[in-house]
């Protein structure tokens, strides 16, 4: 039984550039998060309100996932032998779940709204919506380089792209009622962020419950790699394959191969890692038999 290379160094680097953009995307949507609740409480704009409620989730979405990279770099313990990678999936199905209470908390403020509709003072509403989206893009180029690298940092991203959307919404919708009067059009908007918080939300969870789930890694072929395995010399069968995540850039595998007669065990173990490594599999715990084992054995008389 060998175990594949540990992603050391280079997942340490990794982790670090990522915790730095989410300090600096952290500190400007939580210095943005009070202007805005004063702003909507001044001007009495529910959509400003359901954005900032939005920004909200947004400071605890990238709160949580710097402490999620924090504790993913401790090392293995007795207690935890694969250490703490998995808290990122954690954090970030958390994170899922904010965008769930806040699309919810909107939807069923919009609909009192639009029963009872009140006057919004939209030159000030627009003013803090338009500094709210400066702010918001500024965050997602800030956390652009990383989202597609952890899903931590992704939902964080996903976050601020649908509060940058929002943004949108309230400044259209305050130039409408400056325009026009309608001051229905303020909950209006706010529905609508609701509504598009919604699907952002689910994509997260299911991705997160995923992984949590042991799912075979998105983007991961496994007849692919078994067809892999069983080509590598010396291999005469594959079974019990698994594949998953730790977390979001951490892909695992376990394996038992037969040997055909006369090959080395370290020769075919070390061929397979390297088949695996070329799938991103870069922690793998390898096998080797002489016959199939368990329930193998049924189907390979």
């Amino acid at each position: 039984m060998r175990w594949g290379p540990l992603m050391g160094a280079g997942h340490d680097h990794g982790a670090n550039a990522n915790a730095r953009r989410l300090t600096l995307a952290l500190g400007l949507t939580g210095s943005f998060l009070l202007i805005e609740v004063v702003g909507a409480w001044a001007f009495n704009s529910l959509a400003l309100l359901s954005d900032a409620a939005h920004m909200l989730t947004d400071v605890a979405a990238l709160a949580i996932a710097l402490a999620a990279i924090r504790i993913g770099q401790r090392p293995p313990d007795d207690e935890r032998s694969f250490g703490y990678r998995r808290f990122e999936i954690l954090a970030a199905a958390f994170n899922a779940l904010l965008l769930f209470v806040v699309a919810a908390y909107v939807l069923i403020e919009g609909a009192k709204r639009l029963l009872q509709p009140s006057e919004v003072q939209s030159a000030g509403m627009m003013a803090v919506a338009a500094a709210g989206l400066i702010v918001n893009l500024i965050s997602m180029r800030i956390l652009a380089g990383s989202k597609d690298d952890s899903l931590n940092v992704k939902g964080a991203y996903l976050e601020v792209w649908a509060d940058m959307l929002g943004s949108i919404g309230v400044i259209a919708g305050a130039a409408l009622i400056w325009a026009t009067g309608w001051s229905w059009v303020d909950p209006v908007v706010g529905i609508a962020i609701g509504l598009w918080v919604l699907p952002r939300g689910w994509t997260l969870l299911k991705d997160t419950s995923h992984i949590l789930l042991e799912g075979v890694p998105r983007g991961i072929d496994v007849a692919r790699v078994r067809a892999d395995l069983a080509a590598v010399p010396g291999v005469t069968d594959v079974h019990d394959l698994h594949l998953w995540s730790l977390s979001s850039d951490d892909h695992n595998a376990s394996v038992h191969v037969v040997l055909s007669a006369g090959s080395e065990a370290d020769t075919v173990r070390s061929g397979v890692a390297a088949a695996l490594q070329a799938h991103g599999i870069s922690h793998a715990t390898v096998q080797t038999e002489t016959m199939p084992c368990g329930d193998a054995a049924a189907v390979h008389p």
